[in-house]
């Protein structure tokens, strides 16, 4: 797990970094235009737009699907969308934290882990 929360650290401070100059330079206004407009345009930058929007909603799924779709999951589970990467890397140093070196506890939830471990697995939403 530190290797695993080493490059979390390290992918929140480059993300960071990166995106207190972008927005120091251009400002958030450019934001939701030039996203959109990318894919409108039907080329390269689209297409990696659209990709991470899925990915976005991936995340943003498994984060609901981990709190059981809970009003708490539910909220996490937007920030997760409109955060992305930046809020995904706070996450799971969070909740690796909290989960120790037990990996299913990180991604399955510590109920459905504790479940799983005690030969109670059942099938859940």
């Amino acid at each position: 797990m530190i290797a695993f929360r080493s490059m979390l650290g390290a992918m929140l401070l480059a993300l960071a970094a990166y995106t207190l100059r972008v927005i120091s330079e251009a400002g958030l206004g450019p934001l939701f235009p030039t996203f959109f407009g990318d894919m409108a345009k039907f080329g390269w930058p689209g297409q990696f737009n659209l990709d991470f929007t899925f990915m976005l909603a991936l995340s943003a799924t498994w984060v609901a699907w981990r709190h059981r779709f809970s009003v708490p999951g539910l909220a996490l589970a937007t920030l997760a969308f409109f955060g992305g990467a930046m809020f995904l890397t706070i996450y799971l140093l969070v909740a690796s934290l909290a989960a120790g070196d037990d990996s299913a506890a990180l991604v399955l939830g510590p109920d459905r882990a504790a479940a799983l471990s005690s030969g109670k697995a059942r099938r859940t939403a």
